[in-house]
């Protein structure tokens, strides 16, 4: 039996999708091409025809969702005597058409060989009720991978040869199993013994992760210096008209609280919506002023004034999403305005990695190695790199240039892990 995979959406989509593929080829069926793009789905000649097609849909916004349908409208005339099932958050759920696997996954020790680095998906489900989501809707209650069967599948990544685990999960802050959260379960992960490797956190939630997280970065130099924040705003106002469970307070003393301990080498990543219903110029500018390099020494910054630790920012306009309680909200703010201050902030974005990124030249990186010889370091930086290393290995570069155009740096590789 033949199974192809299409995947739309977040990074936790995707890991599932590799978790779902191990599965399968673990249960003796061959896994199969399936290529797509946004106008239509289309099969390489050369490649067999599925039996079974498992597409991993995406429902955040309206127009994700719309995409979505038309790739499988486009499957199912592609491939009429396949199977279609249809699983992650995507708003179709006949039992003709949805097959979900429960957070209860069997540790396979049939691997996604193709990757660079492994995804652990940990957790499932969000308890939270914001106002522009519609995700709680498709994944329910959180629930846990218990422990033990999370640091299993972790050595079986690493017998496997991978350097780079990485921790997903739709609400990975709210991971709990008798009485461990995520900063036991990441340090227990970089404890594991192995020739070498590092874990790198997923998204996480401001206000539900605390200081503790910090401790297991502190005790454990190979967890990842990044931290991707669920941020969408940087004004209080819009915060509270999301139902975020945080403060703009709240989070840049714990961005600065974690710039302080992790030193100047910690990046930030941020998720941010712009244009969402009562948005007025003066919020945005919050949002835009909480990103920016700041003077005063009380908020979030690195020793230099001059830099901001938000290097990577997840910009999108608001779509409507039809059952949320935003799309009802008023008053709109016009698409063409969304869409002018997601720009500033992508620029903001840009010149933010770029002065981070400078800071890097003339010291070492380590670079987990990627397809076509180039990688990602620690703080989630792409890096072109000069001289030959294995797929998947950890290898320690010398930054020599930053190039803005691509976002990358340039380094030398200069020994292996």
């Amino acid at each position: 039996m033949k199974v192809g995979f299409v995947t739309f959406g977040c990074r936790l989509n995707r890991a599932e999708a590799l978790d779902m593929e191990a599965q399968y080829a673990a249960a003796g069926w061959e896994v199969v091409p399936v290529e797509h793009s946004a106008a239509q789905t289309i099969q390489q000649s050369d490649n067999p025809t599925p039996d079974l097609v498992i597409v991993r849909g995406c429902s955040v916004t309206a127009k994700a969702q719309r995409d979505c349908e038309k790739a499988i409208a486009h499957l199912r005339s592609q491939f009429p005597r396949a199977e279609i099932h249809v699983t992650g958050c995507l708003g179709i759920r006949s039992p003709a058409q949805s097959n979900n696997l429960t957070i209860k996954q069997s540790i396979s020790l049939a691997l996604p060989l193709r990757l660079s680095r492994a995804y652990l998906k940990v957790q499932d489900g969000c308890s939270g009720r914001c106002a522009f989501c519609i995700v709680p809707s498709f994944r329910g209650a959180p629930v846990s991978v218990p422990f033990v069967d999370v640091l299993a599948r972790a050595r079986a990544y690493l017998d496997a040869g991978f350097r780079e685990l990485v921790l997903t999960g739709c609400n990975l802050c709210l991971y709990h199993d008798s009485g461990r959260g995520l900063p036991e379960l990441a340090a227990a992960i970089a404890a594991l013994e192995s020739p070498g490797h590092r874990v790198r956190l997923g998204s996480i939630e401001p206000g539900v992760c605390d200081a503790r997280l910090l401790d297991a970065f502190e005790s454990h130099p190979n967890i990842c210096r990044f931290l991707h924040l669920s941020l969408q705003s940087g004004s209080d106002r819009i915060l509270r008209l999301m139902r975020r469970p945080y403060t703009i307070g709240q989070t840049a003393a714990f961005c600065a609280e974690a710039c302080r301990r992790l030193g100047p080498r910690l990046a930030l990543g941020a998720d941010i919506i712009t244009g969402f219903p009562g948005e007025t110029d003066g919020d945005h500018e919050a949002t835009k002023s909480f990103l920016r390099p700041h003077s005063n020494t009380q908020t979030l910054q690195h020793s230099n004034t001059q830099i901001s630790p938000f290097v990577h920012l997840h910009v999108f306009p608001y779509s409507e999403r039809p059952g949320t309680e935003s799309a009802t909200m008023k008053p709109g703010v016009p698409v063409a305005v969304r869409r002018a201050r997601a720009k500033e902030l992508e620029r903001i974005g840009a010149a933010n990695r770029a002065a981070f990124a400078r800071t890097l030249i003339g010291q070492e990186v380590t670079v987990c190695v990627e397809k076509g010889g180039n990688g990602r370091s620690d703080e989630y930086l792409r890096c072109l790199l000069n001289g030959t290393a294995p797929r998947r290995a950890l290898v320690r570069a010398a930054v020599e240039d930053y190039f803005p155009k691509t976002g990358a740096l340039s380094a030398t590789i200069r020994t292996k892990d």
